[in-house]
């Protein structure tokens, strides 16, 4: 019989294994991801790194390959766009950028004579700048979108954007994650619960010092084998009776597709980022080349029958700089007016509902590793840290709870 005076003691135990359980569990889940960067000594054995941000290269690389591979090419995303919209789009401001452009070219190649031209003659100049405008606009995307493999690297784009910000990959798997990982927290409560009631069981009949320790290593290993496990197995439905097994994470396909696709089209593949892929990025000297080659060959068709007498007055060499000089400041002004398509071109790329789709028709194979790459890499380390940490907790317990400490040998 348990002596009054005890009772509670032996009623606190599954409780406290609870505590453990969702105590160790959180604390793998925040290890999972934070610190993202090295923190400790001697780096990677003295310290500690996130398992997320250390493996993020590796982590990074199954996602790309998941993404460009399975879910998405550059082509279908750019050839939803329009040329002729976005010259619509960028209407309002050409007014401005063309007659600021042409007041710095002639200024910078003709001072004298621009500033004595008449005014009417310059607003003709500027009129019919303006008219040609839109068509070179639509003629520049429409060679963008013939070469877009060339110009702009996806592949690399969503590499860096995982690898050079670690934080942006640990949000992603949060928030494409986030009742999984929620599961594994509260699962250690309820396992550690249940394994609580065996150690109390186990405590009244035989009350060993080193019952409590090796319960501890079982609650804190188990709870995470056990939940890491009702994650992603069985990745394909069975039927149990009236119940249906199958993996927490594997059942949610079709919320976890509409989760991804928004956090990738709003935080990866956004217009600006794709902008400044297109005008800053690895491929920006081949964005360049088709812009100096429409803006070029429309200047001289611009000029037209003018450009004989033209080249014959200031020289091949000084229209050719001219010409460079009109594309460097064209290049200069383009991030702004491309800013102003920015709502246009996440209506017609439509990344979120494009991968929204793709992803729900995965194999479950494929879609298990959008998130189980997260836990794969390190999983044994997280399932032997459970066991640690309950061990250090049932120990304490052990001593503080029963004033028994704990000797070796046991």
């Amino acid at each position: 019989m348990i002596a009054h005076e005890d009772f509670w003691l032996y009623f606190s135990m599954p409780f406290v294994c609870a505590a453990i359980g969702y105590g160790t569990n959180w604390l793998c889940i925040k290890m999972m991801s934070y610190p993202t960067e090295f923190i400790g000594i001697m780096p990677p054995f003295l310290g500690w790194q996130g398992v997320i941000p250390k493996r993020a290269p590796v982590i990074a690389a199954i996602q790309v390959d998941i993404m460009t591979g399975r879910l998405i090419t550059i082509e279908e995303v750019f050839n939803k766009i329009s040329p002729e919209q976005i010259a619509r789009e960028l209407k309002p401001i050409l007014p401005s950028i063309i007659e600021e452009i042409a007041d710095d070219l002639m200024m910078a190649q003709a001072p004298r004579v621009w500033e004595a031209m008449p005014y009417r003659l310059k607003q003709r100049i500027y009129k019919r700048a303006r008219e040609h405008a839109p068509e070179i606009i639509e003629e520049m995307m429409t060679d963008v979108q013939a070469n877009i493999d060339e110009v702009f690297d996806l592949k690399g784009m969503i590499t860096n954007a995982f690898t050079d910000d670690p934080e942006m990959l640990v949000k992603v798997i949060q928030e494409v994650g986030y009742k999984e990982l929620t599961f594994v927290q509260n699962s250690g409560a309820v396992f550690g619960f249940l394994f609580g009631i065996v150690q109390m069981v186990l405590w009244i009949f035989y009350q060993s010092p080193w019952i409590l320790p090796i319960a501890g290593i079982i609650v804190g290993t188990a709870t995470n084998w056990l939940a890491l496990n009702m994650i992603f197995s069985p990745k394909h439905p069975i039927k149990f009776g009236p119940f249906t097994l199958h993996g927490l994470f594997m059942k949610r396909q079709q919320e976890v597709a509409t989760d991804f696709g928004l956090i990738v089209a709003r935080e990866i593949l956004n217009p600006r980022a794709v902008i400044e892929n297109l005008l800053a990025g690895p491929a920006s000297d081949k964005m360049l080349y088709l812009v100096q080659k429409n803006v070029k060959r429309n200047l001289d068709e611009f000029i037209g029958y003018g450009k004989p007498f033209v080249t014959l007055t200031l020289g091949s060499k000084r229209f050719q700089e001219i010409k460079n000089h009109t594309v460097a400041r064209i290049m200069a002004h383009l991030p702004e007016a491309m800013s102003l398509t920015f709502d246009y071109i996440e209506d017609a790329m439509d990344i979120d509902a494009t991968l929204r789709s793709k992803m729900g028709q995965l194999t479950p194979e494929e879609f298990e590793d959008i998130l189980r790459p997260a836990f794969k890499e390190d999983e044994k380390l997280l399932i032997m840290l459970g066991g640690a940490l309950g061990f250090m907790v049932a120990w304490g317990q052990l001593f503080v709870t029963f004033g028994v400490s704990l000797q070796w040998p046991f």
